[in-house]
């Protein structure tokens, strides 16, 4: 892998099998009892300019089960918030730290800090991308479906926005070549360049569409997220207009397959993008969560400890 995760376009088939398999084994050593401590005397930066629960805990108790001290800063206690210059701060935080994890809005600022630093930057979230998110999302696909070399099998769904989760299922997509298929509202589409690259990359195999009946048809694994996101709010009524109907409900999923898996990237508004029904009846949900910290054990460890 290269330096940095800045989003998962940037990584390979290969990069993507090595974080399944390297999670897959840490997840059962931890399972097993036996205790690792690669972190020893090591400091992870955490930035965050968003509020978080699973992204945050799940990095810090990662680094913290594996013998590192978490640090978590808020760019408003910085002198950032005083008008530093990102590739000041870069630089002087690559003499004190051995990663920096950044959830923020601007997706060029964590590309600044990846410029600036000598130590590896994860995008735990940008308005753009959340590439951690998707990894520990495929993770629970492997685990549940057959393993990594079944995914090009499944059939993806999205149902709602075309947001920073949805472009990252579609830079898995386009890096993979699994089949996806997103039902977007008109107007909140993902953005073309995110498409035009999956489209390059795997012809055929990443599809908008308006009808969440249609996407759901057939599939494997059914994603939904919320209508509004952070720093969305004041949106949300127009939204709850413009999303009427895209909604992953008990009758959408007697469209998809059997056995298909539902997520989320949590936190869910029940009644709205998903119904309670479907969450209480989709126990894999609450391992989609767990997994994130899996996940990110396994990111870490590849880029700080090769």
């Amino acid at each position: 892998m290269k330096k940095d995760l800045l989003h998962l376009g940037e990584l390979s088939r290969e990069d993507f099998r090595m974080l399944m398999d390297r999670a897959l084994a840490m997840k059962a050593r931890r399972r097993l009892g036996i205790v690792d401590r690669p972190f020893a005397g090591k400091v992870m930066g955490m930035v965050f300019d968003k509020a978080s629960t699973r992204t945050r805990v799940s990095f810090e108790s990662a680094w913290a089960r594996l013998g590192g001290h978490p640090m978590f800063l808020s760019t408003g206690a910085t002198q950032m918030s005083r008008s530093e210059p990102v590739k000041d701060t870069a630089r002087v935080l690559s003499r004190y730290i051995d990663v920096l994890v950044i959830r923020t809005y601007a997706q060029d600022l964590i590309e600044e800090f990846a410029k600036w630093s000598s130590i590896p930057v994860i995008n735990a979230l940008s308005d753009r991308f959340h590439p951690c998110q998707i990894l520990s999302d495929l993770l629970t696909v492997v685990e549940m479906k057959g393993g990594f070399d079944k995914l090009n099998d499944l059939k993806f769904a999205w149902v709602g926005d075309g947001n920073n989760v949805a472009q990252s299922w579609i830079n898995a997509a386009g890096v993979l070549g699994f089949s996806l298929m997103l039902a977007c509202p008109e107007g909140y589409d993902p953005d073309g360049d995110v498409l035009a690259l999956a489209e390059e990359r795997s012809p055929g195999r990443v599809k908008v569409v308006r009808s969440p009946e249609e996407a759901m048809a057939d599939a494997d694994v059914v994603y939904t997220d919320v209508w509004a996101s952070m720093g969305q709010e004041e949106e949300q009524k127009k939204r709850e207009k413009d999303f009427k109907g895209f909604c992953v409900d008990e009758a959408g999923m007697k469209l998809a397959a059997k056995d298909a898996l539902v997520l989320h990237c949590l936190p869910a508004h029940r009644g709205e993008e998903i119904t309670d029904g479907v969450m209480e009846s989709h126990p894999e949900l609450w391992d989609q969560a767990e997994n994130k910290m899996h996940m990110h054990a396994a990111l870490l460890d590849c880029l700080v400890n090769k």
